[in-house]
């Protein structure tokens, strides 16, 4: 398993698990996003990207469209992604990423700490209001010095695992799923 930057082919499969997964796609743009790989099989597991806000005063990054695909949810991928990006913000002279999300306890482990709405930029204040009206009604800001990035070791040893979960097959329908007796039920056609 390994994270690398996003090819512009892979736009529709990102777009599509974005709209899938109910996540922000203002601004969308591929080659700000990254994806975690399955070297073996080649199958993507997740993604996220740094989205940055030019203002008069500053540039500010900010970690968005943070998601892993159901089937390899639980084993480090997304922490990998989060890594990757704040690797990115460092290395691009960002000293501090920005988060506007409900997963606090989840990016709270990696060093993110709140911040209270009236404490953020204002590009960012503006934004946590649009996002909690149009997609997290919980979202909260969050903020993480680069610098102070905290990889688990836990997760950091389940990514170097990471596999598929199966997913569970979906139930067969029954007549009574529809509301139909099937012991008095008769049928259309003549199947004898």
């Amino acid at each position: 398993m390994y994270v690398r930057d996003a090819k512009n082919r892979e736009e529709v499969w990102l777009l599509d698990h974005i709209e899938a997964m109910g996540l922000d796609e203002t601004a969308f743009r591929s080659r700000d996003y990254v994806v975690a790989i399955d070297e073996t099989s080649g199958q993507k597991a997740g993604f996220g990207r740094i989205r940055i806000h030019k203002t008069d005063e500053e540039e500010l990054c900010e970690l968005t469209s943070i998601g892993v695909l159901e089937s390899w949810r639980g084993q480090g991928v997304g922490a990998h992604v989060v890594e990757r990006l704040v690797e990115q913000a460092r290395d691009q002279g960002f000293e501090v990423v920005y988060a506007l999300t409900s997963a606090t306890d989840y990016l709270a482990q990696f060093g993110f700490r709140g911040v209270e709405s009236s404490d953020l930029p204002e590009r960012l204040r503006e934004r946590l209001e649009t996002k909690r009206e149009e997609l997290d009604p919980d979202a909260v800001g969050m903020a993480l010095s680069v610098e102070r990035f905290v990889m688990p070791d836990r997760l950091r040893e389940r990514f170097k695992s990471a596999q598929p979960h199966e997913e569970e097959p979906e139930p067969e329908e029954s007549a009574e799923d529809f509301g139909i007796d099937p012991n008095s039920a008769t049928y259309k056609y003549d199947t004898g």
